[in-house]
């Protein structure tokens, strides 16, 4: 009896330092590949590097894998000047349990670099998510003054 209460209370803690619910949830519901359909910017005049890779143009239709039960995901751009080819990133979901709001963290794959242990990268607000579709915003600096950047996904 004693063993199995003391199984219990070790499992019970295990579920509570980890994600939530909804969070694991969330991070299923990312699984597979997406297609990065339009990058809205509040004005064609802007130019903005996104994710310290390449300009916010060369995003649109690219591809997007991501895994879920390593966090591990790839993207890959076609435009020929644009850098293309395959990048490497690690993603989290986290909710903000005081308002309900999702933030998504990607951080590029550097060689030779834990990528957990990693400082840089990119957090984002998780606007919508469903089966099909989601949206990322992402605010910005330019010239002093914020803006967002909208990302909308389609799922393939």
């Amino acid at each position: 009896m004693k063993k199995s209460v003391l199984l219990l209370f070790v499992v019970a803690l295990m579920f509570s330092c980890g994600s939530s619910k909804i969070e694991r949830q969330t991070q299923k519901t990312f699984k597979g590949n997406w297609t990065l359909t339009k990058v809205e910017l509040p004005s064609a005049l802007v130019d903005v590097n996104l994710f310290d890779d390449v300009d916010s143009r060369c995003f649109e239709h690219s591809e997007w894998s991501f895994v879920p039960n390593n966090n591990k995901g790839t993207y890959k751009l076609y435009q020929e000047n644009c850098n293309p080819g395959t990048r490497s990133f690690y993603w989290n979901v986290e909710e903000n349990t005081s308002t309900g709001e999702f933030s998504f963290t990607l951080k590029q794959e550097v060689d030779g670099v834990n990528i957990r242990q990693e400082k840089r990268g990119v957090r984002l607000a998780l606007v919508s998510l469903d089966d099909t579709q989601m949206q990322w915003e992402h605010t910005v600096s330019y010239e002093g003054k914020p803006f967002t950047i909208r990302m909308n996904f389609v799922k393939n």
